[in-house]
């Protein structure tokens, strides 16, 4: 189903290289705030900033994309190094669209990185890439907007175990 989860991380930090060689995914398009900092931090974990060099090491391609503005975004991606797409529109794929042409792959080599099923999830979906979904770094959403969809997502969340998914630590 178009919102139930094909993989579930504890976190970014529990994607490995050989886990993305193995699926034959060679870019990542990385959201934000949850995902790779808390929500609204401007900081990296030093352990995120390990799993960036890692994958930087191992060849994968990475790009932010984010429903944030550029004014969130900028500073954030320029202290890692990374280009970045802001305002995406998630759900909707035009972000998704603009990273691959800037990673240069094809849709099967990409997938999205993210921790909401109505955002990230679902842009995937749309796009026909796969989403590696991480569970959120912080317990709470500033967002109203966000709290309330992370309200609905247990059941996809719910069907993803039951279809004998299991939870990549």
């Amino acid at each position: 189903m178009l919102l139930t989860p094909e993989y579930i991380f504890k976190n970014v930090e529990a994607i490995t290289p050989e886990f993305l060689r193995a699926q034959g995914i060679t870019a990542l398009v990385l959201d934000v705030d949850n995902t790779l900092t808390g929500d609204g931090s401007q900081q990296l974990d030093a352990s995120v900033a390990a799993w960036l060099d890692a994958m930087r090491a191992a060849g994968v391609s990475l790009t932010i994309v984010s429903n944030n503005t550029a004014k969130r975004v900028r500073p954030f991606a320029a202290r890692i190094g990374l280009a970045f797409v802001p305002l995406a529109c998630k759900p909707l794929p035009i972000g998704l669209m603009a990273a691959r042409r800037r990673l240069g792959v094809a849709k099967r080599q990409m997938a999205m990185v993210g921790d909401q099923i109505y955002a990230d999830r679902l842009a995937a979906g749309l796009y026909g890439i796969r989403c590696l979904y991480v569970l959120p770094r912080t317990p709470r959403d500033k967002s109203r907007g966000v709290r309330l969809k992370r309200k609905f997502e247990p059941p996809f969340i719910r069907k993803y175990y039951e279809k004998g998914g299991k939870l990549y630590e």
